[in-house]
């Protein structure tokens, strides 16, 4: 994914969730102060931090209430004073990620694609809806999944994946999801396991946002519940995929002279499991 037209800032905050106030660094427009959308309906734990270089992508559609959308940061990996200090880039904007990951299965452009036999499939339907009998329940459930994948053999059970995207890189350098309490992410996981008895197979995909970010594993110290159904889905057959994102940040000028941005990001590695859990 190629995005065009970045605007370099600075993070002032992040407030009511969707809205981030940010302070453009360059050309003409330098020192104003603009309000950005911010596509994250998550806590950002460790993402939002003020005072870090951000990039916007500008909007001229008279419909948008807001005419700039915040997607990405950079964010220092070790501590104030530490010598060579070393930065990740992260992407904020959690409604890519679907799109992220069904280009990296369309292009198989990670080897372990093929390994699982996920990069050579007949069709892929976006957004399947499926009904699921959880435990505990008499009748069944309506649920919505990201990835509904055909293989080419024939007769064979359709794949279920669901996307999740993955930002959080905690102080002892791991990476873990969920970053706060998330009852819908434990509810996509039990109807993972429920499809899996029902014949089918399922992968639980991890994209990881987040450059700085080389292993994953639930956020036991966050969402408790979150891991113990993680560990339960594990143990009914469905499987685990992490993919790392590449970013890379390229400026150039525009007709008028102002400094804009091209990113570049891909997904285009696996991520091992760990299983550390964060202490504090």
């Amino acid at each position: 994914m190629v995005l065009e037209g970045l605007y370099r800032g600075r993070l002032i905050r992040r407030y009511k969730r969707f809205f981030a106030e940010v302070e453009l660094l360059e050309g003409e427009r330098a020192g104003e102060v603009v309000t950005a959308h911010c596509p994250n309906t998550g806590s950002m734990h460790a993402v939002c931090v003020e005072g870090c270089e951000v990039w916007l992508s500008p909007s001229d559609n008279p419909k948008r209430k807001l005419a700039w959308t915040w997607e990405l940061i950079r964010l220092p990996l070790d501590p104030p004073g530490a010598d060579g200090r070393r930065e990740a880039l992260v992407a904020v904007h959690t409604g890519r990620a679907n799109a992220h990951v069904e280009a990296a299965l369309q292009q198989a452009s990670v080897s372990v694609l093929h390994d699982m036999g996920l990069a050579d499939f007949a069709r892929l339907k976006r957004e399947s809806r499926v009904e699921v009998l959880l435990p505990g329940n008499d009748t069944p459930e309506r649920s919505r999944l990201d990835f509904q994948m055909w293989p080419k053999e024939e007769g064979a059970a359709s794949i279920y994946l669901e996307v999740k995207q993955l930002t959080l890189r905690e102080s002892d350098g791991h990476g873990y999801f969920p970053d706060s309490v998330s009852t819908r992410a434990q509810r996509h996981l039990a109807s993972l396991a429920a499809l899996i008895a029902a014949g089918h197979r399922c992968v639980l995909v991890f994209c990881v946002a987040h450059d700085g970010i080389e292993d994953v594993a639930p956020a036991a110290h966050l969402d408790p519940a979150y891991a113990q159904a993680f560990a339960r889905a594990q143990a009914a057959g469905v499987e685990v995929l992490a993919l790392g994102m590449q970013i890379t940040l390229e400026e150039y000028l525009a007709d008028a002279g102002q400094p804009l941005w091209r990113a570049r990001l891909g997904l285009t590695r696996a991520l091992p499991l760990h299983d550390a859990r964060f202490a504090g």
